[in-house]
């Protein structure tokens, strides 16, 4: 009998992409069952995900009305954002989504022909993949003419959707042994935030004056694309005839390519050792404030903080995006600012990096996990639940008051009037505090996992992406309405507001983690729930 069960006897295995596919299927259902939240989180995201690839799929079939050098020209760039976000963005979910890993298909007895077109199977399964494969159909519908053009388009849009997709897996696998490490972490999240930086390159170079004429910016960048496989999709699909033809084998010939590469990647990862399970050096590290603190749970909690924010890389992402994020929306400013006064461009850029850095704490206990049961043992009431959120606080302010005064110094020197420089940094150090007292309270009433182990860069686990945006979009807008009392007035000149800024931001943040901590005394099994997702 042992001859004929097939996880024995390797040669007999007949696994087809289905299984791969019901798999993935499988994973999602198990995940959904038996939170609400959850559900409701990946019901959001269906409908979004519906939502773009219907309005996609209009908006790419209305090029019709435009002419046709417009039209191929803005297919050919917009096939190409398909192609290289079809290469970054599953690195965003390596770690996350386990298919997206070939260790973790290492152990099953599949040969690789089954696991490469099992795993190609497996990445156009869900609603975003048929999305994108909706939006770029759309091209047909914009640029073909006649029934065979029909024809030979949706050929060629088919061939470029499976090599969007090959690319993305041997770039997965082939990152995937360095994904696994902490450095490789570290890269990917910054390479991602620079990513996400660049994409507004174009947008802000255009409010800054570069060029006044859009046109001329899309025939730029169609003509730099025009010979690379979207631009050669492009034209095929509008032209048709042996052009599509020319253009359909010439696709082929590079999904082969990157077919062949995958598998070697494929084979490659599959026999490599796993350098994420190789011992590291640990350094013990409380940090200055830690170290002066006397010895408590206050103390404690501030080392703990200090350590995510020096070694853990989802704790450094967060205050990278947040910096990076600041900075880019205060260069528009300055490259838009043409007519705001010399105060607006002061005060803004530091209360913007306010709100952001405190938009990071928002789900405080996210990146405790399942280690957050031990709190259980030491914590007895909802004090003892304030001050483990205080020591949080504590340490988040001990990092971002000096940035925001730096931040508030450079701001003042760019517009001319280094007396700003007080206010500003009064009122940013007021705005982190509300942000601070409203990040407390969204912590314990909508919590989610943070994904640990492989991916920093996720905000949420799997099903829990509509729970973060809530949680990170409600702490923006609460946070906005409780700033604009101490915002707007110094805005508008009335300077000696700002004196008020910072008893008001700490007043809020003490009745914030006071709500809280009696929050998270009462609802404790639900938040140890929340955040113990498995990721």
């Amino acid at each position: 009998m042992a001859g004929r069960d097939p996880l024995v006897n390797a040669g007999t295995v007949r696994v087809g992409p289905m299984v791969f596919v019901r798999l993935k299927l499988r994973l999602v259902a198990g995940n959904l069952r038996g939170s609400t939240q959850r559900l409701l989180g990946f019901v959001f995201t269906t409908i979004a995900a519906l939502l773009f690839g219907t309005v996609g799929f209009l908006m790419m079939s209305s090029l019709r009305l435009a002419s046709a050098d417009v039209a191929v020209e803005t297919v050919t760039v917009l096939f190409t954002v398909f192609l290289v976000g079809w290469a970054i963005v599953p690195l965003l979910a390596f770690g996350v989504d386990d298919t997206l890993d070939p260790s973790r298909l290492a152990l099953f007895p599949l040969r690789t022909g089954q696991l490469v077109t099992g795993m190609f199977a497996a990445s156009i399964t869900g609603v975003w993949p048929l999305a994108s494969l909706a939006v770029t159909a759309g091209a047909v519908a914009g640029l073909a003419t006649g029934i065979g053009g029909v024809f030979l388009g949706a050929v060629v849009v088919l061939l470029h959707f499976a090599l969007c997709v090959m690319l993305s897996r041997l770039v997965t696998t082939s990152l995937s042994g360095i994904l696994r490490t902490r450095r490789g972490r570290d890269v990917l999240a910054v390479s991602v935030v620079f990513f996400v930086l660049a994409a507004q390159l174009p947008n802000l170079l255009i409010n800054g004056g570069v060029s006044a004429d859009p046109r001329a910016v899309l025939h730029a960048l169609a003509s730099a694309l025009s010979w690379t496989p979207s631009g050669v999709a492009a034209r095929s699909i509008a032209d048709g005839g042996l052009t599509a033809l020319a253009g359909a084998a010439l696709l082929a010939l590079l999904i082969a390519g990157a077919g062949w590469l995958w598998i070697a990647a494929l084979r490659r990862a599959l026999v490599t050792p796993d350098a994420s399970t190789q011992g590291a050096s640990v350094r013990n590290s409380r940090g200055l404030l830690a170290k002066v603190l006397p010895d408590g749970p206050l103390a404690a909690v501030v080392g703990k903080e200090f350590r995510y924010a020096r070694r853990d890389p989802r704790g450094r992402v967060g205050w990278f995006a947040a910096i990076a994020v600041t900075g880019v929306m205060a260069f528009s400013m300055y490259g838009d600012g043409e007519g705001a006064a010399g105060g607006v461009l002061a005060i803004a850029p530091a209360c913007i990096g306010a709100v952001m850095i405190s938009i990071q704490w928002c789900n405080a206990f996210g990146i405790d996990g399942r280690s957050l049961w031990m709190n259980a043992v030491a914590y007895g009431s909802d004090r003892d639940w304030r001050t483990d959120i205080a020591g949080r606080h504590l340490a988040v302010a001990t990092i971002a008051v000096p940035l925001l005064l730096l931040l508030a110094a450079v701001a003042a020197l760019l517009a001319g009037d280094v007396g700003w420089v007080v206010p500003a940094a009064l009122t940013a150090w007021g705005v982190l505090g509300a942000g601070l007292g409203v990040g407390a309270l969204t912590s314990v009433l909508v919590p989610y996992t943070v994904p640990e182990r492989l991916n920093a860069f996720t905000g949420a686990a799997p099903g829990q992406g509509g729970i973060a945006f809530v949680a990170s979009f409600g702490a923006l807008i609460c946070t906005g309405l409780l700033a604009l009392p101490i915002v707007l007035p110094v805005l508008l000149g009335l300077t000696w507001v700002s004196a008020l800024a910072v008893p008001y931001g700490l007043l809020l943040s003490w009745g914030g983690r006071r709500i809280a901590g009696k929050i998270a005394f009462a609802r404790y099994p639900a938040l140890l729930q929340a955040t113990s997702v498995a990721t």
